[in-house]
Parts: C-alpha cells; sequence; structure tokens
C-alpha cells in the first residue's frame, strides 16, 4: 500500500514538471498561427519590338498570352514600334537595353548569333518539326536553330487592278507601261530600296552573295563580259524610268496612289493583301514579277525571298517567359491568326496547308515567283551602294556620269570589307 502509494506521487509530480514546462516554454516563444494565404506572384516585365502595321495583332496576341498564363505571374509587356529589315542595328546598339521579344527579317539571324544577341533554341526539335523546312533553314545557322519561324512570305511579287490589265499584259513589263501610259495611271517599284532592285540583277548571271566570312559580300554586277553585262542593266532600268508609266514609289506612297486611283499596279508583298483588297475588291489582281527587256532580250525579274522570325534576346532579365512568348506568338493558332488579319504567309505546315492560306491570290502569286527568287543572303554593305545608284537611275542619270563608273563604285561600296 505504501509503495503504490509512492508511485502516485512520483506520477503527479512527474506530470505537474511537465506541465510547467509547457506553460514556460509558450510563454518564453509563442510560435505564429498558420498563415492560409500565398505569396503574390512574381512580376514579369517584357519589351517585345514589332513593325508598326502589326500594332493591333501583337497586341491581341499578348493579351491572348496573359490569358492564358493568368495568375502564374504578374505581367508588364510592353509594344514598341520597331521595324524588322533594321531590327538588328537597333538591338546590337544596346542588347542588355534592347527588346526581350524581337521581329526580325531571317537575313539578319547570322549577325545576332554571332554577336551574342540570340542562344539556340532549347526546345528546337519541336519547332522545326511545326514549321516548313524552308522556314527552319531560313532561322538557323550552321543547322542551329536561333529563333522562332514567324512567316514564310517575306518576299514581293505583282498586284495589278483587274480594270486595267489582261493576266497576258501583267508578263510583260513594257506592256504594262504602255497601258499605264495611255490611262495616265502608273506602275510602281520602290527603287530607293536596294530588296525590290535586285529584281533586275538576279537573272542576268550578274551576281551577288555572301562571302565565307557571313559578313562580307561578293558581286559582279558591273561586270564587262557575259551574255548581259552590268551597263546592260542599268541602261534597262533607265529605259523604265523613263516611260511616263513608270515611277518609283516607297510602300506607304504605293498604298496611298492605289487609294486614290494614281496607281494601278505595284510591287509589294503579302503585309498588304488586306489593304489593296480594302481598296481595289475584286478587282484586285496578283501575279508573279513581269519580264523587262535587256540588251533586246525578256529578262524574268527575279526576287529575294525569306521569312520573318522571332527572337529572344540572350541578354532579357526573364528568358524562360521570354521563349514562351515568342512561342506563342508563332504557333499555329496566332500564325492562323496572323494570315486572317494581315495576310501573312504561315511558315506552320499546318497552318501554310490550310485551305484558306492555299486559296489567298497573293500567296499564290508569291509562290509563283518562288521560282525565280534567292534567300537573301547578303552583308549590311549591299544595301546604302545600291539604293544610291539606283535612286539615280530612277531620276534618269541627270549628270549624264559614266554607268560603267557608277557600276564600279557600287561594286566598290557592296564589296567593302
Amino acid at each position: 500500500m505504501e509503495r503504490l502509494d509512492a508511485m502516485k506521487k512520483k506520477l503527479c509530480s512527474l506530470l505537474l514538471s511537465v506541465g510547467m514546462l509547457l506553460l514556460a516554454a509558450s510563454c518564453s516563444k509563442q510560435e505564429p498561427l498558420p498563415v492560409s494565404s500565398s505569396a503574390a506572384p512574381e512580376t514579369i516585365t517584357l519589351t517585345v519590338w514589332g513593325a508598326e502595321e502589326d500594332e493591333a495583332l501583337l497586341e491581341e496576341i499578348i493579351a491572348s498570352f496573359q490569358k492564358r498564363y493568368s495568375g502564374e505571374a504578374d505581367f508588364r509587356i510592353t509594344y514598341q514600334a520597331q521595324s524588322e529589315s533594321n531590327c538588328k542595328d537597333a538591338l546590337l546598339g544596346n542588347l542588355e537595353e534592347g527588346a526581350d521579344v524581337f521581329a526580325f527579317a531571317d537575313d539578319q539571324v547570322a549577325a545576332l548569333a554571332a554577336a551574342g544577341g540570340l542562344d539556340p533554341v532549347e526546345n528546337a526539335a519541336d519547332i522545326q518539326r511545326a514549321n516548313l523546312s524552308a522556314a527552319v533553314e531560313a532561322a538557323s545557322v550552321e543547322g542551329v536553330l536561333y529563333a522562332y519561324p514567324l512567316t514564310a512570305d517575306n518576299g514581293y511579287f505583282l498586284y495589278y487592278n483587274k480594270d486595267y490589265f489582261s493576266e497576258k499584259d501583267v508578263q510583260s513589263l513594257d506592256r504594262m507601261l504602255e497601258v499605264a501610259e495611255q490611262a495616265g495611271r502608273l506602275v510602281t517599284m520602290d527603287w530607293s530600296s536596294a530588296w525590290y532592285v535586285y529584281s533586275f540583277f538576279g537573272n542576268t548571271g550578274l551576281e551577288i552573295g555572301l562571302n565565307a566570312d557571313g559578313l562580307t559580300n561578293y558581286c559582279t554586277w558591273n561586270s564587262t563580259e557575259g551574255p548581259i553585262r552590268g551597263v546592260d542593266v542599268a541602261q534597262a532600268m533607265l529605259s523604265v524610268a523613263s516611260s511616263p508609266g513608270f515611277a518609283s514609289r516607297t510602300d506607304t506612297e504605293f498604298l496611298a496612289g492605289v487609294q486614290d486611283g494614281s496607281i494601278i499596279a505595284g510591287v509589294s508583298g503579302v503585309w498588304n493583301a488586306v489593304a489593296m483588297t480594302e481598296a481595289w475588291g475584286n478587282k484586285v489582281g496578283a501575279a508573279k514579277l513581269p519580264a523587262y527587256t535587256c540588251k533586246g532580250q525578256q529578262v524574268q525579274m527575279a526576287s529575294f525571298s525569306g521569312c520573318k522570325l522571332i527572337g529572344v534576346n540572350a541578354y532579357s532579365q526573364y528568358p524562360d517567359w521570354a521563349a514562351r512568348l515568342a512561342e506563342w506568338i508563332t504557333n499555329e493558332s496566332n500564325q492562323r491568326l496572323r494570315f486572317e488579319l494581315r495576310g501573312q504567309g504561315p511558315s506552320n505546315t499546318n497552318a501554310a496547308n490550310s485551305p484558306e492560306v492555299q486559296g489567298s491570290p497573293a500567296i499564290a502569286a508569291l509562290l509563283a515567283q518562288s521560282e525565280f527568287s534567292q534567300l537573301q543572303r547578303v552583308g549590311g554593305k549591299f544595301w546604302d551602294p545600291v539604293a544610291e545608284f539606283a535612286g539615280v537611275m530612277a531620276e534618269g542619270n541627270p549628270s549624264g556620269a559614266s554607268l560603267q563608273a557608277q557600276l564600279d563604285r557600287l561594286v566598290e561600296g557592296v564589296t567593302a570589307r
């Protein structure tokens, strides 16, 4: 009995000690109650560069991207207009301050990659499978994919008004100029851009291209030998420029002339397909470029071809989200939307093979011209000397300067190192 009483006392003492210890602990350090709220989402700030005429489209695509990933981050995405043709120069001027995601022409991909502005695309196999092989090639450097294909239509062809021209008329530039002169209207082309001026030289046997260094050019446009010499092309351009039915007009001026009725045909691309239909309705026609007279023979006009791409800045503060946005902009659904709103030809295989795209007159004309096109691969020294030369031709060579001397100066500038 005494032993049982002793055990009871020990147990009570033990329980009392434990209770006092717990009370002391709770008084000295009281833990806060758990909070049920989650942490705030990360703020993601991105800048997107795109063509000025794509603003409404890109704003819609950016909005759908933010909706898709709502809750995963707090997005601050800003669109800024930036010419696709000059994107490389703008970006390389200050990579760290440049756009996170940007649209650019494929001829800039090698320089951007070499300068460290682009990293290889991580999910390259998925992008390659989803897009046309030509577009994948255009977005790659030595077999490595550096950008996301956006369009496969960065070329040009002929728009014409069916009220003035037949399908036979538009096969010959000479005939088109006759019709325009008789109607008191104009056929136009932008000779201030070397991109279009290539048309006169491309199928003559005269050459332009990149050297092995990927930066400098070789050029034989001043050649004095061969079936067609450089001066023959220059003289042909002067003959075209002398027609009252011709004018050199920029793309903006071309559209303005279409809308006011002064222009009845001109060289442009699919980016103007919607605007052309709005202006001419069912009178709008599209065809490959015509042939022109050079040294007494008909020469089919050539063209540069290429793709538009979306790049991700290697210096982006949020590279993963920038890559997601680039892939979103270029996915099948948004390439279909781009065709619907802007008339641009998709690089995505499924979108490109859709009945809507296959039935587009502008796309059909681009495909017809592709037989006479060359992937645009020229260095930066190509543009200004050619534009300067063509500007003089458009004015009729008012000084009477030697055509050969002007071509020699052109080639010297184009091939400068």
